[in-house]
């Protein structure tokens, strides 16, 4: 797939009207176009552990059963832990959504090539461990499709939107992993 989307313009188009929506993103990147979307107490932002970030989604998805979660992260992440896609394809859970934003690159350790550059298809793989949905978001046109089915569609779902390597201005949330568990854990409190 040669064309690509603004990975920042994405991330924002599919939060806007998120409702309720978990928010997982990935360490890097991801986190920081999740951040610069806007700050929510949904939002559980990764800082490390790479390769975890689909773990965690799948998580939250059986603890909230009754919310949707999307994972938005980096190809790194996910090739990273590959396994997570096999777990999720067999555990299937219906309110979890993945979101890929691939660049070919190993982006915080210093831009190195990753596997999706050498012809690595994620979504295949997705396709292949049993997701119900997977696709790759081609252009910025498809975007209300994809908001719908991460809002609405029976999961698991797998959308890779190709990226370019695009260095943008960091947007930063909070660090401290302790104070984002308890504001996550109150907004779900106040919203049960």
């Amino acid at each position: 797939m040669n064309s690509m989307v603004d990975r920042r313009e994405l991330v924002r188009e599919l939060l806007v009207d998120r409702g309720e929506l978990i928010v997982v993103s990935g360490l890097g990147s991801a986190t920081y176009d999740v951040a610069a979307a806007g700050d929510h107490p949904l939002n559980v932002y990764q800082w490390g552990g790479m390769g975890g970030t689909l773990m965690i989604g799948l998580g939250l998805a059986f603890a909230q059963p009754h919310r949707r979660i999307v994972v938005i992260t980096g190809d790194g992440d996910t090739l990273m832990g590959i396994g997570s896609l096999a777990t999720i394809g067999v555990k299937r859970p219906p309110n979890l959504s993945i979101v890929v934003l691939d660049n070919g690159r190993y982006g915080e350790p210093g831009m190195q090539a990753s596997h999706t550059d050498a012809g690595v298809d994620l979504t295949a793989i997705a396709s292949a461990c049993g997701f119900a949905h997977a696709r790759d978001l081609t252009s910025m046109s498809d975007v209300s499709a994809v908001r719908d089915l991460i809002q609405n569609g029976r999961g698991p779902t797998f959308v890779r939107a190709r990226i370019s390597c695009v260095d943008l201005p960091r947007v930063l949330p909070t660090r401290d992993g302790h104070a984002m568990r308890l504001r996550l854990a109150q907004a779900l409190a106040e919203r049960a």
